[in-house]
């Protein structure tokens, strides 16, 4: 626990609040921010927070299992936050389950509620479409951001620095011929989804599928929902109507959430 006084560079606990952990957890999603693995003078830069400061920090996360150290002194995001991170989900799951029904009855097209988990794009709630023809996804799956409406409207949120770093990691590999594989071309689709409020999959993650999807706004973690069907009937105007709806379904589930 620590005194009234606070590190230069740094901020300042919440109103009671213990610094350590604030320090601890903000380490935590930063590494997580720059894909789970990051060396100490890296972590330094990004937190503001003195090396002996983040040493002992991480030391202690990595006696406790949350981080593990590689040969070359790298730390990288450990085992046990496995366990927390499935609990987390299957409670989000729970929250969201009955927005995305909600979506369904108005729309009878599938929802779903996605996370940027790391560098990739997990799915962790579904309701499916009652129609014979749905577009199925199953929960838990993972993919990339590039090629997916929720990835994209996450995105839209972030720094470029941010989104060309994750870009770089994972590359833009090709799913099918819609898929947007230049990087230029991809910032031009995330300043449009910043401006209108949505993104849209124009069959760029599988082949005749249309999904729209918008942000969950103001919470913790980089969640959103999307509807998405055949692009048959996935026509401009459903997509009129779905983005009102999910925008309203996101506001709900972040009340929830908070």
């Amino acid at each position: 626990m620590t005194t009234g006084t606070t590190e230069p560079g740094t901020k300042a606990p919440r109103s009671g609040g213990v610094q350590s952990i604030e320090r601890a957890f903000g380490l935590l999603e930063t590494m997580t921010d720059h894909g789970g693995t990051m060396g100490l003078s890296q972590l330094s830069a990004e937190s503001g927070l003195p090396l002996p400061t983040i040493h002992r920090l991480l030391r202690t996360l990595v006696d406790l299992g949350y981080l593990r150290q590689d040969t070359n002194r790298q730390y990288i995001l450990g085992p046990r936050l496995i366990r927390l991170g499935e609990c987390a989900s299957s409670t989000l799951g729970v929250w969201a389950r009955p927005h995305l029904e909600s979506l369904v009855d108005e729309l009878g097209e599938s929802a779903n509620l996605a996370m940027l988990d790391g560098d990739q794009i997990v799915y962790v709630a579904q309701a499916q479409s009652r129609r014979s023809m749905r577009m199925f996804t199953e929960v838990g799956r993972r993919v990339l951001p590039h090629c997916t409406a929720v990835g994209k409207a996450i995105m839209a949120q972030m720094p470029e620095h941010q989104v060309r770093e994750i870009l770089r990691r994972t590359g833009m590999p090709k799913h099918t011929p819609s898929t947007i594989t230049d990087i230029d071309e991809f910032r031009k689709a995330l300043i449009w989804a910043g401006e209108h409020g949505y993104a849209m999959d124009e069959g760029e993650q599988e082949t005749g599928v249309r999904c729209v999807a918008v942000v969950v706004p103001d919470v913790p973690t980089r969640l959103a929902l999307s509807v998405s069907g055949p692009a048959s009937r996935m026509t401009e105007e459903v997509v009129e109507r779905v983005v009102p709806l999910l925008t309203d379904a996101a506001a709900a589930l972040a009340r929830d959430l908070a």
